[in-house]
């Protein structure tokens, strides 16, 4: 959507079950904060929850991300 502007970490990174070959995953985003940039005003700094599951449904992966990523442009 060239919304992100960059890439600012990751926390609390887990892999509580094992990756295999040929295993299906997807992946579940939440946006779980949100606030404004003291140094880009076109820009806000928003926390991701990222959960990833098997084809089985079990969680395989899961980390919480920052990122800073433009505003919507004005109408």
């Amino acid at each position: 959507m060239g919304t992100a502007v960059a890439d600012l970490g990751w926390d609390e990174v887990r892999f509580p079950m094992p990756l295999f070959h040929g295993d299906t995953i997807h992946v579940v985003t939440e946006v779980v904060e949100l606030r404004e940039s003291r140094s880009r005003s076109e820009a806000r700094i928003v926390t991701f929850l990222h959960h990833a599951f098997n084809q089985h449904g079990d969680l395989v992966a899961s980390c919480k991300r920052s990122g800073l990523q433009r505003r919507r442009p004005a109408a």
